[in-house]
């Protein structure tokens, strides 16, 4: 008899492994083993088990025999399937047992999970072996044999779908014979199925999932904490997912894809991409009650970091928050973040202070009782115009806020107003959209503020309906340097589309020159001189000013 191929199933308890175990002994090709490594578990570990006395007398419990003889031994079919539990994988087994075979990885949620887990144990976070089943996906990937994950619940929801992915994933063809079996035990049981297999062996096949969930013992409430952040991280390398809120969107590309793998600072803690988020109760959750600022990078240091910052805290005291961090507190976050990002140029960051959590979900501010969360998120972020040859603006019909209704000069993250204008510029392949204030006159870009230049004198609005943006303050003050006239007026949308040049200001994007609004060419259709020479003189106001970051050394 040959050495068939061995296909491990890696898991932690109550995951209906013994269901997968089950459906994969239907196979004429393959015969399956039920925790062959478990005597040699609890010889090791001296683990109490009710049935631990019958299960050392009756198995092999010698674990580099158990991986040489059992796991590893001739067979008579072409495949032999290993169900493990993951905790049961124990230091100095032989290195075969993880280097030979083909592995999968078997999750659950544990919050279906640990209802029932205590029917014959008491639940701990060893027991459950979350832990050890991430270490195993680790080790696996460090080896460069990455392992399938696949969902239980996914496995309820649609049997067929599931197994015939995992079968693609294993390289074996996909027998229909899976998806059923008659009910009772089978032979390759373990002697522990009295113990655990009851409701498997009342099935005949995966059941489907339970509309509703039970009601969560809230004694497990520490221990659904500590484990569910590890389900979430295997959970994030399913192939195949069809849960009933997943997105059936394919996964986007990022504009920048060197994005995928950063660190955000949220709260007190720097965590990566897809780990950082507030909480549900959390005031920007609840209604965009935080206020905000853009920061840019330009060669190891941040341009105009003490503007953004006074200006952050006066819209945190326009809108009453309490318990705010100190102005040293902030800098250090953006610091900690650059630096552990590597990002020292090229760079912007979306810095964010919100109202903090509530202790129940409400309107009012007296449920906030935890203090401000920071939020410091830093991207590798070109500008986000093009500013060689110029973008193009249609007016939106939606008007910018009064300062009766809501003050632009708080720089809150309530951007509906925007955001409503911004759809309008979207839908017209346009880069932003000019809105007007209640009276007709321009305001300023749904993003951006604006500038136009007439006869040698450059214009801008007001900023009565506007950000008083510190880009825009920046180039005004620019604008007068260089010896051009300036104006700050109100100004009619008919003065924009006959300008002679006009461009658009934000830390994000710069200065961006625009070369055609609501179908109007602006001027020539090119890039203007007046905006060339301020261009040239922001740019080298970047390179000469800013906040260095500690620990930065030029190359």
């Amino acid at each position: 008899m040959a050495e068939p191929e061995v296909i491990h199933s890696w898991s932690a308890p109550r995951s209906l492994s013994t269901s997968l175990m089950y459906s994969f002994a239907q196979r004429d090709d393959i015969e399956v083993v039920d925790e062959p490594l478990y005597a040699a578990f609890l010889k090791a570990t001296g683990v109490d088990r009710p049935y631990r006395d019958e299960v050392l007398s009756k198995m092999a419990n010698n674990g580099d025999k158990v991986v040489k003889d059992i796991i590893y031994g001739s067979g008579s079919k072409k495949y032999r399937y290993c169900k493990h539990i993951s905790k049961q994988r124990l230091l100095g087994l032989p290195s075969e047992l993880m280097s030979k075979g083909k592995h999968f990885i078997l999750i659950r949620n544990p919050l279906n999970i640990l209802p029932s887990f205590e029917k014959v144990l008491p639940p701990s976070f060893y027991e459950l072996g979350l832990g050890e089943l991430l270490s195993i996906y680790s080790d696996l990937c460090q080896m460069g044999t990455p392992p399938a994950v696949i969902d239980a619940d996914e496995l309820q929801r649609d049997p067929e779908t599931t197994l015939r992915g995992l079968c693609d994933d294993l390289e074996i063809p996909f027998q229909a014979s899976m998806l059923k079996w008659e009910a009772g035990p089978i032979p390759e049981d373990g002697v522990w199925a009295p113990w655990w297999y009851k409701s498997v062996h009342e099935s005949t096949g995966f059941s489907s999932p339970k509309k509703y969930p039970r009601t969560f013992p809230l004694s497990h409430y520490d221990l659904l904490e500590q484990s569910l952040p590890l389900y979430n991280i295997l959970r994030s390398h399913l192939k195949h997912n069809s849960s009933l809120l997943s997105s059936t969107l394919p996964t986007p590309s990022l504009p920048v894809p060197e994005n995928a793998k950063l660190l955000a600072w949220v709260g007190d803690d720097i965590l990566p991409r897809e780990m950082a988020k507030v909480s549900v109760f959390d005031s920007v959750v609840q209604g965009g009650d935080s206020v905000w600022e853009g920061l840019r990078i330009y060669k190891g240091k941040i341009f105009k970091l003490e503007e953004h910052l006074d200006r952050l805290f006066d819209s945190a005291k326009a809108l009453a928050f309490d318990n705010v961090p100190s102005r040293e507190e902030i800098k250090e976050a953006i610091f900690g973040t650059l630096i552990a990002n590597g990002m020292f140029d090229n760079t912007h960051i979306r810095l964010s202070l919100t109202r903090g959590k509530k202790v129940t979900s409400g309107m009012s501010p007296a449920f906030n009782r935890y203090g401000c969360t920071l939020i410091v998120l830093a991207e590798w972020k070109p500008p986000v115009y093009d500013n060689d040859g110029g973008i193009v603006l249609v007016t939106a019909t939606t008007r910018r806020n009064s300062p009766n209704n809501l003050d632009s000069k708080i720089h809150h993250n309530n951007l509906l107003n925007n955001i409503l204008a911004k759809i309008e510029s979207n839908n017209a392949n346009a880069a932003d959209a000019i809105m007007l204030d209640k009276d007709g006159y321009v305001s300023e870009t749904n993003a951006t503020n604006i500038f136009m230049v007439k006869k040698g004198c450059v214009l801008t609005p007001h900023a009565d309906y506007c950000l008083p943006g510190i880009t825009r303050a920046t180039v005004m003050e620019l604008v007068v340097r260089e010896n051009f006239s300036l104006e700050e007026r109100r100004i009619s949308l008919s003065e924009f589309h006959t300008a002679d040049e006009v461009w658009t200001t934000g830390t994000m994007g710069e200065l961006s020159p625009v070369v055609k609004i609501d179908g109007r060419v602006i001027g020539d259709g090119k890039v203007g001189p007046v905006t060339r020479t301020l261009q040239n003189a922001y740019k080298k106001l970047t390179e000469d000013s800013g906040v260095p970051i500690p620990t930065y050394q030029e190359p």
